[in-house]
């Protein structure tokens, strides 16, 4: 499982999907999404504004585990 340090109260699963590398840049999000399994916290997700909070865990398939935690 990879950590993934955020600075802010939240991100957006779009941000979150940047900073993990499953994506390039901000505008692959929709597809990408439409295309990816992506559960949060064991849940399957696919909008792209969901926020996501230190503790919550997400799983992208093709691209592994991820935790979001404070940087």
């Amino acid at each position: 499982m990879k950590n993934i340090g955020i600075t802010t109260e939240y991100i957006t699963l779009g941000q979150f999907l940047k900073l993990a590398d499953c994506i390039g840049t901000g505008g692959e999000v929709k597809h990408f999404l439409q295309e990816q399994g992506v559960q949060v916290n064991g849940e399957a997700e696919n909008r792209r504004g969901r926020k996501l909070r230190v503790g919550d865990q997400i799983e992208v398939e093709g691209n592994g585990s991820f935790i979001i935690v404070t940087r």
